[in-house]
Formats: structure tokens, sequence, C-alpha cells
């Protein structure tokens, strides 16, 4: 037996009891004829004592020879700490050590194994096994584990069922790049890893496994950012003889349940928005809740004033940033220059300092007067004390800026608190999504998301204007998941593929396999993913998805660790009947 309880166990309680302990050195510190060492594992960290007039020459001699990150074994006994530690669990104990085995010595670590490391990122990718002993990142993959075994205890009390689809599938056309996989069996003939498991789900509802989830790795060959990765991790869920208000009933209930078990956070029912609505007073289908500076459009009482920039453009917009009003000239400039950063694209912004006196002074005081200042604070809901920010341009690029700015403001301000969570459902997206690129249509979800009834008739008129039966579930201003009601019937899957520019021949090529199955009995059926990943970042109070992934890769899509991806050698490339060409 390695070891008798954990280095995070003893307390008081256990005094004189004969005990095995194993784990890491995390330090030592020798006095001559007294040598104390920290001894860390996964549950904590217990202090032991060589005393040179109570341990054995031996092993004392023994531990003066024990390096950082030490792999060892000790026997003894549990006393009490003459100098306690009250910041410790284990801190009114410690272990007179009588045996100790060292199990395995270690190098040097790169970085130090502790809360607050000196090693940079990059480092601590190359050698994640030892930053995952550190405290932070230990208690980020205990904390996703707790978010997985509580989305399986409540989808399982509602008598969904687990089950496991393929990873090695048929590439297709929509959606993000796949990574490809060649077959050997099957030469010049490749799979397809899953981008989601959309067309399996859909065929366990016309098997009749009426509620199904899966937490599921899945794969997108896109560029990356803070919180994408190549691989990810969806619970993934589908249900049959349903209604979009039964699945936004029951993943609410299981939000609602991460929220309590997880957070001790209890919520009422999730406000709703639309769309459209999202898009005109926020800028974007994920709005953050937490925070008010909700769009004014100005149009009317901004242009026609002799200010070009604001006549020429489709959409004068602006929020009112509560408090700002005190910002000094270098505050706002800075603002100013954020939005011309190219990663945001702004020509330049407007702003207005809302008095605390009800007085109202501008950047373009030349060419409006205060009752037309007082019209743009009553469109931002502005109040005195508050700074109006204005933007203008083309309508959909200059809401998409004022967007950025408007969460710029919010995370300077403190507005955005990692301990309150804001859920909302954002619902009635567009079907269709216009291509510039393809001059053609694309589904906004995917080709099977189901059309509302009452727009059927704006596919051959409108396509644009068409709503789906599509949903999106949205907390602290990121999309954490999104579904759909499905097409469930022959015809209408071959009216939407039609629509989506594809033939009959390269329909049944892609997805015939679907369409046979919707002939023997497909029943009304929906669902939705959640991204586990970013789901559990946002509960842990954190956006970067990487600190609760055990060994992410880095923003261009490698692991520093192992280093891949990395070439194959050639008696491989001939077995796959692949040949290269790097010219």
């Amino acid at each position: 037996m390695y070891r008798s309880h954990n280095c995070g166990a003893l307390r008081a309680s256990d005094s004189n009891k004969e005990v095995t302990l194993a784990g890491w050195v995390q330090k030592t510190r020798d006095k001559g004829f007294m040598i104390w060492v920290d001894l860390r594992d996964r549950y904590g960290i217990t202090q032991l004592i060589f005393d040179a007039n109570r341990t054995s020459p031996k092993v004392f001699e023994k531990a003066k020879t024990l390096g950082r990150e030490f792999v060892v074994q000790v026997k003894g006994t549990v006393i009490e700490r003459e100098s306690k530690n009250p910041n410790m669990p284990t801190g009114d104990i410690e272990i007179l050590v009588t045996e100790l085995n060292v199990l395995n010595t270690a190098l040097t670590p790169p970085f130090t194994i502790e809360d607050e490391t000196d090693g940079g990122e990059d480092i601590r990718m190359k050698f994640r096994y030892l930053d995952i002993r550190r405290n932070p990142v230990k208690n980020n993959l205990l904390f996703r584990h707790k978010v997985a075994q509580e989305v399986r205890n409540y989808l399982s009390a509602q008598d969904f069922c687990e089950v496991e689809t393929p990873y090695l599938i048929k590439s297709t056309p929509e959606g993000a790049r796949d990574f490809v996989v060649p077959s050997r069996m099957n030469e010049g003939q490749f799979y397809a890893l899953p981008q989601s498991p959309q067309t399996f789900k859909q065929l366990l509802m016309v098997g009749g496994m009426d509620k199904y989830f899966q937490i599921v790795k899945c794969f997108r060959d896109e560029d990356l950012r803070a919180d994408r990765q190549p691989e990810f991790t969806q619970i993934d869920c589908e249900m049959a003889f349903v209604e979009q208000e039964d699945i936004l009933d029951t993943f609410e209930g299981l939000t609602r349940h991460l929220l309590k078990e997880i957070k001790g956070i209890e919520v009422d029912k999730f406000p709703r928005m639309t769309y459209d609505h999202a898009m005109k007073t926020y800028g974007n289908d994920k709005p953050d809740i937490r925070f008010g500076m909700e769009f004014g459009e100005l149009n009317d009482v901004a242009q026609h004033k002799e200010f070009a920039v604001f006549n020429a453009a489709e959409l004068v917009v602006g929020i009112a940033v509560p408090g700002a009003a005190s910002y000094t000239r270098k505050e706002i400039d800075n603002l100013i220059d954020w939005v011309k950063r190219p990663q945001i694209g702004a020509s330049g912004m407007v702003y207005c300092k809302y008095e605390a006196d009800g007085s109202l002074k501008s950047s373009v005081d030349k060419f409006y007067d205060q009752d037309d200042l007082a019209n743009w604070a009553k469109a931002t809901n502005a109040n005195p004390g508050d700074l109006i920010l204005v933007l203008s341009g083309p309508a959909h690029k200059t809401r998409t800026q004022l967007s950025a700015l408007r969460m710029e403001v919010a995370t300077r301000l403190g507005l955005r608190k990692s301990d309150e969570f804001a859920p909302l459902w954002v619902v009635d997206f567009p079907l269709l999504e216009w291509d510039e690129e393809s001059a053609r249509f694309h589904a906004m979800h995917h080709p099977f998301t189901s059309p509302k009834p009452e727009d059927m008739h704006l596919l051959d008129t409108d396509p644009g204007k068409v709503r789906a039966n599509a949903y999106d579930m949205v907390l602290n201003g990121n999309e954490i998941g999104g579904g759909s009601i499905r097409i469930h019937d022959k015809e209408t899957q071959k009216l939407m593929f039609q629509h989506l520019g594809f033939s009959d021949e390269e329909a049944k090529a892609q997805f015939g396999f679907l369409m046979d199955a919707f002939q023997y009995g497909a029943p009304p059926h929906g669902g939705l993913a959640f991204g586990l990943d970013r789901l559990v970042s946002i509960l842990g109070g954190q956006e970067t998805i990487r600190d609760f992934i055990a060994f992410p890769k880095n923003n261009s899509g490698r692991d520093v660790m192992i280093d891949a991806p990395a070439a194959i050698d050639n008696k491989q490339l001939e077995e796959l009947s692949i040949k290269l060409d790097l010219k």
C-alpha cells in the first residue's frame, strides 16, 4: 500500500496515528538538526518533519538529499505542530517520519510549481504535465469534472440516454472545414472527424431513442481564438415529440440546476429576446445583459444638422456610459484610439458629456445646441453624470463596432463581474444568410433547421426574411449553446437543400442516408448542444477555455508539448496512397 491517507486528509483528531503518505516534494527547509518537507498530492499538502533526535540517522541523511518534485513515500506518526498554519487544512499537524522511500528523483522544474508561478504561458504549455500539478490548473480540471457530473445527473434524471456516435464519418460541405482522415483499406477515400454528431442524433430519433445526450469531442479546422480549439467538447442533446418550448424549458432547467449546484445561485425564468431585437439593441446576437448601455439610434435627432459625417451615414447610434461624464480628455482620446484600431475599424467617435448640473457638452458643439443634445440623451436613456458615445457609418458594421465598444467600456468600469450570471434565450434567428463570396444563401445554423411554419411562403419570394425555429442560450455575453427544431419530413428537407444550392444528386450523395431514414417514420424532433469548454470557463469566472482543458492547443492549433501536428514517414504515406508535393 503506497499510502493510507492522502496529503489533504489528516487533522488534529488523527494525532498519534501511524500513517503512510506518498506524493511530490513541494519544498524543503533544512535547519541542520531539523528538516521540514512539504509533501503534495492532488488533495493538499502535509508537512513532514525529520528530527535528528527522533529520526534514525539513515532516514535523516536521506532526507537531506530530497529535491523539488521528488516522488516519495513516507511512514510516520501524526503529531501536533508547534507552529500551526491556519491557512492550510492540515496546518495543525505534521508527520514525524520514521521511514522514507524515494520512489523517483526529478529534474528541477523549468518553473515553480506554485499558485503564483514564474512560468510564462508558452513554457507552461510545453510542460503541461507539470502545470497540472499547480492548484489553479488542477482545480479547474476538478471543476470541469464536477460540471460534467452534474450534467449527467440532471439529464439522466430527465430520462435522457447517453449514446456514443462515430468519430469517423463522412465529410460534408456545410459549416467549417473538416479534419480529414485517409482510409488505408479504401484507397483514395477519406473519413472526416465530426464537427458535431448532428445527423447521427437525428437518426437516433428515427430509431426511437427519444431523449439522447452525449458529452462528445467535436473537431473544426478553423482559425483559433482564446475561446476556440480545433477539438472541443459539446453537451450534445436531442429530443423527439417536442416543440421549441419543450426544449427551452428542459435546458433552461439544466442551466438553472448547474448554477444552483455549482455556484449556489438561484435564477428565475430566463428572459427571451428575438435575434432582431438583440442586433438592434446590442449590436450582436449574444448580448451581455448584466449591465445596461442599450443602443439608442440617433438618425432622427443627429442628421440634417450640417454635420456631414452624420448626414452621410446609414446609421448614427450611441450608448450612455453610466457615471463617465467625469472622464478626462485623455481617457476619452484613449477610447477614440481604441475604436480606431484595425480590429474595430471605426473612423472616429463623437462624445457628449451630460454634466451633473444637467448641461450637455459635446465634441461637436459647433453643429448641435442644447436641445439637440438633450434629444441624444433621451434616445440613449442617459442621466446626468453619464457620457454618451456615438458612432456612425454602415448600419451592420457600425452596430458591430459599438457592440465591441460597449463591452470594452463595461470591462473598464468593472461591470462584467465574473460572479454575476445573466442567462437569456435569443430566438427567431434567420434561417438563411447571404454569402457574397459564393453568391448564394447558406444555412445560418445547419441544413436541417426547420423554418417557422408561418414563414414558409417566403422561401421562394424572400428567403432572407424566413425565420428559423432556432435558439441560442447566452450567458454573460457568450453563446454557450444553440439548437433548433429539425426538419423531419423528406419533402421539406428536399426543398431546403434546393434553396441552399444543392442539386438533387448532390443532396443524395451527401445526405441520402438521412433522407432515406425520414421515409420510415421520423418523429418531430429538435435539440441543442452546449459548448462544455466555454460553459465551464464562464461558470469558473474566466473567459479562456484553455484554462479548463487538460492538454490544450495553442493559437496556431499546435500541441507544443508533444509537438503535433507532425510529419509522418514515407512508409505510412505509401500505405495511405498519399503523395506529397510540398514545392
